[in-house]
């Protein structure tokens, strides 16, 4: 990945060619309107990722294990779901039509080989990157013009950008941070322990166990469940949250009350489709200053390693939560 520095470089040497192309800029103005922050394109990047790997019926969570067709079908597949996430109408010439203006999307998993068609030249392009063992992406926007590409082409005379003019790309969100996959991130030996067991159910206790004070993703569930039912194995009935409670391991979801509870503990509050697991501990009278939660009628707050094991408290209720 190029450095941070190096982002504002690219973008400093490319707004200027930028500001003479009122095209590029009314799409840029357009992306941002929809997507301030990037976390909308953050989240389709990642969901695209998971579906590819599949890992409610493949175990996969590596983006390496992938077949060359499947890896060969993401850009597709990113240009599939962007286009139904943002609403964007289809393009005549290029894919889509955005702000009035002809644009055709193209994804690289390895920055700098986005594969551009001849009919691209003259053209927007919005030029996709992203990497899984990084956990980051950015997306920019670029006008072809035949003296930046390389003449060597593939089969399908498809055309790499020159490196010397990949400064030119102007990037809308240069620097972009992909929703962690923690099976792919957690070290070998935990994650042999949890996909290890041999139930569903016993490898998403074991998940919430070894993976605490991160969040983890609805699709990382289903990976280790491995099963159509994958969210009734993170619910009390029955499910990691009624296994884990004797152990002090409390799973907030993304309902609000449950993100106040790990907002009063300040550890990382879980999103739409997200969870975070904790031990807890009752608070000992001399760590009144730790964050804390009341639940159950009495003060809690972050488990250490000197703190016993003990039942945690109950969530508070809310509606499908099962907490």
């Amino acid at each position: 990945m190029l450095p941070l520095d190096y982002s504002a470089a690219l973008n400093t040497t490319a707004t200027s060619s930028a500001a003479s192309d009122p095209e590029l800029i009314a799409v840029r103005d357009h992306l941002l309107q929809l997507d301030p922050n990037g976390e909308r394109f953050s989240l389709v990047l990642r969901d695209t990722i998971d579906q590819l790997l599949n890992g409610e019926i493949t175990g996969r969570y590596d983006w390496n294990t992938l077949l060359k067709t499947e890896k060969t079908h993401a850009g597709s597949l990113v240009e599939i779901n962007l286009q139904r996430e943002f609403n964007f109408g289809d393009g005549s010439a290029m894919d889509y039509r955005i702000a009035g203006i002809e644009v055709d999307c193209k994804f690289s998993q390895n920055f700098g080989y986005w594969m551009i068609p001849p009919e691209a030249i003259g053209h927007l392009c919005l030029l996709v990157w992203a990497d899984d063992s990084k956990s980051r992406w950015r997306a920019g926007l670029l006008r072809i013009k035949e003296e930046i590409l390389n003449q060597k082409s593939n089969r399908d005379r498809k055309l790499t950008i020159k490196a010397e003019h990949r400064n030119k790309i102007y990037w809308v969100w240069p620097d972009g941070t992909l929703p962690e996959n923690v099976l792919l991130h957690m070290p070998a030996a935990d994650r042999d322990a949890v996909l290890g067991q041999n139930s569903g159910q016993s490898r998403v206790n074991e998940l919430f166990t070894r993976v605490q004070q991160r969040r983890i993703t609805r699709n990382v569930v289903r990976t280790a469940a491995q099963q159509k039912d994958y969210m009734k194995r993170v619910r009390g009935n029955s499910g990691a949250r009624s296994s884990l409670r004797p152990h002090g391991i409390i799973i907030m979801g993304d309902y609000r009350r449950h993100q106040q509870v790990a907002k009063e503990l300040q550890v990382p509050v879980p999103r739409e489709g997200e969870f975070v697991s904790v031990r807890v501990a009752r608070m000992p009278s001399d760590r009144e200053t730790q964050p804390r939660v009341y639940l159950d009628g009495t003060w809690w707050v972050v488990a250490g390693d000197q703190d016993p094991a003990e039942p945690a408290p109950t969530l508070p209720r809310t509606q499908n939560s099962d907490a």
